[in-house]
């Protein structure tokens, strides 16, 4: 696992970001992310709409995965491209563009390294992907660094109290993560965004809205994780037959606990997200 549930660092020894990402990158290319991405697509269109994309602009989409957000920019006339550093993924992002007619340019990248020119971009997105990256400073930094003054960054960030939090802190207590790394559902916090871009930006402005995961019922919901998400896929993985048997206990009473239905005609699992849109500040002087 590369995920923490504690809010703040460690008191101990600086973590091996550089080990954690290659296990991380490992995690992310096993199961089948694109497969747990097609229940998500509405809040990357979601995202695109409240960030008032432009044609003609270019938009980064990072953390790309299988291209939901590069996709829903494109859809809007601008030029995106997305950057991922999991190339299967990227394999299937190109498929799913060309099925539409699009063009996009995907590239493999690194959300702390990412591969293009400062102030090349109009606009960055990410939806439930930069969040993830080790170094969160850095990743925040470097999408300062490719929007140009002015520019606007959207994101979608699962929340530290919704269930995604919660689902990964019920697997943090079977299997803990790396010391020393701040937990990725930071991002879902105002003050954390506030910490991170607030002295950059003209405007930070965050809603906090519901994704639902419906399944036929709280066990289908975790034999669908396990198979396809890569953190919960390595985290049952990492764990004996007891311990694989006590998590999957754990998440599907996770998701009875969450499910909105609550008639036994399968369950309906709200997941709080916060979406933000920053504008940054102009170049001094414009």
């Amino acid at each position: 696992m590369t995920v923490t549930t504690s809010s703040a660092p460690s008191t101990g020894a600086a973590p091996d970001l550089a080990a954690i990402k290659a296990k991380q990158q490992k995690t992310w290319s096993s199961g089948d992310f694109h497969v747990v991405a097609t229940r998500i697509v509405l809040q990357s269109e979601l995202l695109a709409d409240t960030a008032d994309l432009r044609p003609g602009w270019r938009v980064l989409d990072v953390a790309c995965g299988s291209g939901n957000a590069t996709i829903a920019a494109a859809r809007s006339g601008t030029h995106a491209v997305g950057v991922d550093y999991v190339p299967e993924l990227l394999d299937k992002a190109r498929e799913r563009a060309t099925a539409e007619g699009l063009e996009i340019e995907f590239q493999v990248g690194d959300a702390e390294d990412l591969p293009v020119a400062d102030a090349s971009f109009d606009a960055a997105l990410s939806v439930f992907g930069v969040m993830f990256a080790p170094d969160q400073q850095r990743a925040a930094s470097e999408l300062l660094r490719v929007v140009r003054p002015g520019g606007t960054i959207g994101l979608a960030s699962w929340t530290p109290d919704g269930f995604i939090g919660q689902m990964f802190r019920t697997i943090g207590a079977h299997l803990p993560p790396p010391a020393g790394l701040r937990s990725p559902m930071m991002w879902g916090t105002q003050a954390y965004l506030n910490e991170l871009f607030g002295e950059v930006a003209a405007e930070i402005r965050s809603v906090e809205r519901i994704c639902v995961f419906r399944h036929r019922s709280a066990e289908d919901f975790v034999d669908f994780f396990r198979t396809w998400y890569g953190p919960t896929l390595k985290a049952f993985e990492a764990l004996d037959e007891g311990g694989r048997a006590a998590l999957a206990a754990d998440l599907a009473d996770l998701a009875r606990g969450f499910d909105r239905n609550g008639d036994g005609n399968g369950v309906a699992i709200p997941a709080a997200y916060l979406e933000t849109v920053i504008r940054l500040r102009p170049a001094t002087g414009s």
